[in-house]
């Protein structure tokens, strides 16, 4: 079928269509549904998850200064993803090669620098970038994985988790499982020995954890063939990705096992999402129930697409996932703006924010702290944060949206994926120069940043005496606080807080 004949059958025009092939236009709605309707076309083939997420990962290396000459637009990238993903995908690898490299130089520098010897150099493919890329590209939803998770249940019948999980080692598997004394193994939570068939728990493991680890160990000795058969999968391309992805499909296993999906799907309906609710239900921890709500994409019984991440102090990314459509950094530091990172402030209390990207994209967001089980008095508290997500349309499914005016643009706080890809320019929080726009620099004149524009008063009307809200609108005196709605106490069981 000619162009011609196809937009005639559309109802467009031959140009137009032209427009949203190259991906200068976007795909209405409307003319989504005309098309499932005309040709029969499955409309989940327009999700294009995979593309967005190549084209947001070539936005952000395309931002380093490496290129910085090269003025490609936003456009030149989409084309290039568009019409050769293979190449594309190519360009990421040849990055990701380059970053390693130059690390590994400036390692090698300092090592010589302070006279040490020199060991081996670091890979140019993080083990897990690949891991996360795996989970990303399944949805980070594993059905053999839930269904191994089921049978062992069935096989516990009605006993205690721990007590049932452990007798299912000893009497089915022949391993002993003993917990040994801190003192005798500092810095091991768990230690299984195959030649003698002995699981060693530490005695600093509260009982949530060591369920955990016993639900661990058995899908590393039962879900071998299904492990086996994920982890041999193409993005995965070391003996270290390879392992490394096995430990983390085994901790996905046993999340399945204390959260079995329908019971974990119908709590998340009925008490709306509240993760402090949820994980006293399950007896499991903040951050097992926000990783548990990322997997619940079963066809036919899903929960809300989140997106979850993971941070510390610094803002290092160590765990990250999307099904909502949010983007993050990949190859550099996450934006400030984000309520994840004023979690920090206020430790142990629930952070809202309605967020906003770059591309008008508005998302329902919650942040709290959470802090690794002490080691003893001596111990370092690793204190990290953990963000949870949503597109807006899914927040009223969320406890936290309550009193939220979630159709009030002015709430949204203007963020980013990183500095280099935003194009932004009145944020008073930009630490770099945007790739999208020409960096103008007024020696007479300072912005609110050294990298934004500074802009003469506009004209005062009827709402200049109202507050100004990071995208240029303003409310009266007495409207709420945009954005970020502050810091929220992590409710109860069944203590909700008035707002």
């Amino acid at each position: 079928m000619t162009q011609a004949v196809f937009a005639e059958r559309l109802g467009v025009s031959a140009s137009y269509l032209n427009l949203i092939e190259n991906g200068r236009r976007p795909l209405p709605a409307g003319l989504l549904v005309k098309l499932a309707e005309t040709f029969d076309v499955d409309v989940r083939a327009f999700a294009g998850n995979d593309d967005a997420r190549v084209v947001s990962n070539l936005l952000e290396v395309f931002a380093d200064p490496l290129f910085e000459g090269e003025e490609l637009s936003t456009v030149d990238v989409r084309e290039m993803a568009s019409a050769s993903p293979q190449a594309a995908h190519a360009v990421l690898m040849l990055y990701r090669a380059y970053k390693g490299a130059r690390g590994t130089t400036d390692q090698l520098v300092a090592q010589l620098t302070d006279g040490e010897d020199f060991g081996l150099a670091e890979r140019s493919l993080l083990p897990s970038e690949e891991v996360s890329d795996l989970i990303q590209t399944r949805m980070n939803y594993f059905p053999e994985l839930e269904q191994g998770a089921e049978s062992l249940r069935d096989a516990l019948g009605g006993d205690e988790l721990a007590p049932g999980l452990t007798r299912y080692l000893e009497r089915s598997l022949g391993v002993r499982v003993q917990v040994g004394r801190w003192a005798d193994e500092p810095g091991t939570l768990r230690r299984y020995d195959p030649e003698g068939r002995v699981l060693l728990l530490s005695e600093l493991l509260p009982t949530r954890a060591r369920t955990f680890e016993l639900a661990h160990q058995i899908a590393l000795l039962v879900q071998r063939d299904a492990l086996d058969a994920l982890t041999a999968d193409p993005a995965l391309t070391t003996g270290e990705s390879r392992s490394l992805g096995r430990v983390a499909l085994a901790n996905y296993f046993a999340a399945a096992v204390l959260m079995p999906y329908d019971a974990f799907l119908r709590a998340a309906r009925e008490e709306r999402n509240d993760v402090d609710v949820i994980g006293r239900r399950f007896r499991v921890g903040f951050e097992q129930v926000c990783h548990r709500l990322t997997t619940l994409r079963k066809p036919q019984a899903e929960g809300v697409p989140f997106h979850m991440i993971r941070i510390d102090a610094a803002g290092n990314i160590s765990k990250r996932f999307s099904a909502s459509g949010i983007r993050f950094a990949r190859f550099s530091g996450a934006c400030v703006r984000w309520n994840i990172f004023s979690a920090f402030q206020t430790p142990g209390m629930i952070r809202v924010q309605l967020s906003r990207m770059p591309e008008n994209e508005t998302y329902f967001c919650i942040a709290r702290t959470i802090q690794k089980d002490s080691a003893g008095y001596h111990a370092q508290q690793p204190v990290l944060a953990i963000g949870l997500g949503c597109d807006i349309r899914h927040a009223p499914a969320l406890v936290y949206a309550d009193g939220v005016s979630l159709e009030d643009p002015r709430l949204a706080v203007s963020v980013g994926v990183t500095c280099r890809t935003c194009e932004r320019t009145d944020c008073d929080q930009r630490a770099l120069p945007s790739l999208k726009v020409p960096l103008r620099v007024d020696e007479n004149r300072r912005g609110i940043s050294l990298y934004a524009e500074a802009r003469r008063a506009a004209p005062k009307d009827a709402t200049s005496a109202g507050r100004a809200f990071p995208d240029g609108t303003s409310a009266a005196p007495k409207a709420r606080p945009a954005g970020d709605r502050g810091a929220r106490p992590a409710p109860g069981p069944r203590e909700r807080v008035q707002r």
